[in-house]
């Protein structure tokens, strides 16, 4: 985990007489208290230091809201206050709202995960007080000292269809931002179903006797399975629990990820360039969930042959769709389709294929230079001498030059 991070305010937007928003039976207060309380369970199972600002339905003033916020962790900017609601107006999808003071990357990524699962967000964005643009509008982000509120509008309680799938799928909802919470933080991520393809990840107040218990094995199975000397137990442990697995948790194509794994420690184990690892198991970052399952071997099977034909482009920071559309001579909708994006949300680091560009070359005729050249191929001098190791300015009839 960040050392520099003291902990996540988990905020429960209106309650008690403030209702917030309301429609098709549903009452925002009520929903934002149920989505709080399961951050709050699910941040205390990863080990992750929160509080929840009410765990009940009471009316809280803002002063004492801001109040109960900074009393926790104090205002500092590591400090991450997450202030949960629900919107109106008819529109639908998600909304996620950050303080002006603050980056856009931890919204971004929530963004991310809950597109992953097919929520549309709509924005991620910043507001501005309308009297005075150097302030935030809401006061959950003006009156919080340095810390990073988000506010995260999980959709339309006013909308028919919004409101059929908070009801059905809140929970999803609140788990992309957890999954997304442990990948800012660098915290592994167990899911809450962790019993992935026949292994089983550890949990706070498990013994191998009722683990064993639970999947009909005995205890010296469950030793024998995964060469245990002793009945000592790590949460996030990941073990096997059937014959047929004995041996995915090292295999000669996949790994299952352990407790303290990095990146860098399984490209080392199995001498495969971090890079690899990260392009064929299509990752947007170096975050890694216990329990995941890791391609460690390119082997043509797994990988998409179709893909043969694209590069791998990373995402920077202020890149858009259309600006990277626009340096591959595509339009976004197809940048889109080759990427299976449903929305435009990017991620720093986020990896997308995109169209391989094919060398363009040159000829030198008599009486080029190289500043006519580049002009002529609108690129910069310097971009030709680096793209041809040029050591001399000096070109001779014939020569071959490389165009970037």
């Amino acid at each position: 985990m960040n050392s520099d991070f003291k902990g996540v305010v988990i905020d429960a937007g209106h309650g008690g007489t403030d209702s917030g928003a309301v429609g098709n039976g549903l009452l925002e207060k009520d929903l934002n208290l149920k989505i709080s309380l399961y951050l709050h369970e699910r941040l205390d199972e990863l080990g992750i230091p929160n509080e929840l600002v009410r765990s009940n339905d009471e009316t809280i003033e803002p002063a004492d809201r801001v109040k109960r916020i900074l009393g926790f962790y104090g205002d500092g900017s590591d400090v991450i206050v997450l202030s949960n609601h629900n919107n109106a107006g008819g529109g639908q999808g998600s909304e996620i709202i950050y303080a002006l003071r603050n980056s856009d990357d931890l919204g971004r990524m929530i963004a991310y995960e809950l597109n992953s699962i097919g929520r549309n967000v709509r924005k991620v964005y910043q507001r501005r007080y309308p009297t005075d643009y150097s302030k935030d509008y809401y006061f959950i982000h003006r009156n919080t000292g340095n810390t990073q509120p988000l506010i995260i509008e999980y959709g339309f309680v006013d909308n028919s269809i919004d409101a059929n799938l908070l009801k059905n799928d809140w929970q999803e909802y609140a788990e992309a931002v957890v999954r997304a919470l442990c990948n800012y933080l660098g915290v592994p991520y167990i899911p809450v179903d962790n019993e992935i393809e026949g292994v089983y990840v550890v949990q706070k107040g498990d013994s191998l006797w009722s683990i064993a218990k639970r999947f009909g094995v005995s205890v010296n199975d469950l030793k024998r399975l995964n060469n245990l000397d002793s009945n000592m137990l790590a949460i996030g442990q990941v073990l096997v629990i059937d014959e047929s697995n004995e041996d995915s948790i090292d295999s000669d194509e996949y790994y299952i990820v352990q407790k303290g794994d990095t990146l860098y420690s399984i490209s080392k184990k199995y001498n495969v360039p971090v890079n690899k690892l990260k392009d064929i198991n299509k990752l947007y970052n170096n975050s890694l969930t216990i329990g995941q399952k890791l391609l460690i071997k390119d082997n043509g099977d797994e990988i998409d042959e179709s893909t043969s034909s694209y590069d791998i482009y990373d995402v920077q920071k202020g890149d858009t769709l259309y600006s990277i559309a626009s340096m591959y001579d595509i339009s976004v909708n197809n940048l889109k389709d080759i990427n299976n994006l449903n929305s435009d949300i990017l991620i720093v680091g986020m990896k997308l294929l995109v169209p391989k560009k094919e060398e363009k070359i040159y000829v030198v005729q008599k009486g080029d230079t190289l500043y006519g050249i580049a002009r002529k191929n609108n690129v910069t001098v310097t971009d030709l001498i680096n793209k041809n190791d040029l050591e001399t300015s000096i070109l001779s009839v014939g020569q071959v030059l490389l165009i970037p």
